[in-house]
């Protein structure tokens, strides 16, 4: 399971540090892929499978929602293998997706990380709806 927040900077070739503990549970190789809210998401190999059998097993020839979500998913998703200095390159379209300019700040989320700039995490991340957010978990009977 991913858990807490790192800031870390892109260079300026558009690579960036993935955190060790982050890397050890990720393994060699992994997904990055567009995320929801302009963030960009990185999935190990055994998630991304359960998430794309998912996608794949819907009736997507006849629901055009579906094709347009399998369209965002798959154009927008790369594997990756890090440097030997734990360094991923964020192609220059993902980047631009999740307005990636120099602060990254890399959130571990449970089953996937996310990767959002510094600016847009601090806006979307005010929680002054965390009461209102907090009551949606009883919807999941937490």
């Amino acid at each position: 399971m991913f858990m807490s927040e790192y800031n870390h900077s892109l260079d300026t070739k558009g690579r960036l540090i993935i955190p060790t503990r982050f890397r050890e549970q990720l393994g060699s190789n992994f997904i990055l892929s567009k995320g929801m809210e302009h963030c960009l998401c990185i999935y190990p190999k055994e998630e991304w499978k359960k998430l794309t059998d998912k996608l794949c097993a819907s009736p997507s020839i006849t629901n055009p929602k579906i094709r347009r979500l399998n369209r965002f998913f798959f154009t927008g998703s790369i594997e990756c293998e890090p440097d030997k200095q734990g360094r991923i390159l964020i192609p220059p379209n993902l980047r631009a997706y999740a307005s990636l300019e120099k602060e990254v700040i890399i959130a571990g989320v449970g089953s996937r990380i996310e990767l959002w700039d510094k600016e847009a995490w601090e806006e979307y991340n005010t929680f002054d709806d965390i009461e209102e957010l907090a009551g949606s978990l009883e919807d999941l009977q937490l």
